[in-house]
């Protein structure tokens, strides 16, 4: 079988089992080609066990229109905002607005793991932690 060609690679950020081909995901998927009611059904499929929780995805579409998806973990931010109970990070970051602890970073970096660049999960950690410290979350000892 020959290989298909690769027209376009994009990324999108929607809710695990519940995204809708209304926008902004349904104008973004349009726009590179895709049929936004097939991703919609495949993507829903693919994390219904996410149910409503924001995911990561890479989309890779061929010049026969047709598209793979790789579903990724959620953002750093997303994990570090649902552990620290906030609704959003700070605006200004030197105003420290929630904390997580160190287990929580861990455990985060343990999810994203796959996704980061990290030789291994301490520096995954710290990695996590850095993205908290720019959000306004102050990591803690615990």
């Amino acid at each position: 079988m020959a290989k298909k060609e690769i027209v376009t690679t994009f990324k999108v950020n929607a809710p695990g089992g519940q995204a809708t081909p209304a926008p902004p995901l349904g104008p973004i998927l349009g726009g590179n080609g895709v049929n936004p009611g097939q991703f919609i059904q495949q993507f829903n499929a693919a994390t219904a066990q996410l149910n409503g929780k924001i995911v990561g995805c890479v989309v890779t579409v061929y010049a026969d229109r047709s598209f793979d998806l790789e579903i990724k973990s959620s953002p750093a931010s997303v994990l570090i905002k649902e552990a620290a109970g906030l609704e959003k990070g700070a605006g200004e970051p030197q105003n420290p607005i929630g904390t997580i602890t160190w287990a929580q970073a861990r455990a985060i970096a343990e999810e994203k793991i796959k996704d980061l660049n990290a030789a291994d999960l301490d520096a995954a950690a710290r990695m996590i932690a850095g993205t908290a410290r720019s959000m306004g979350v102050t990591v803690v000892e615990g």
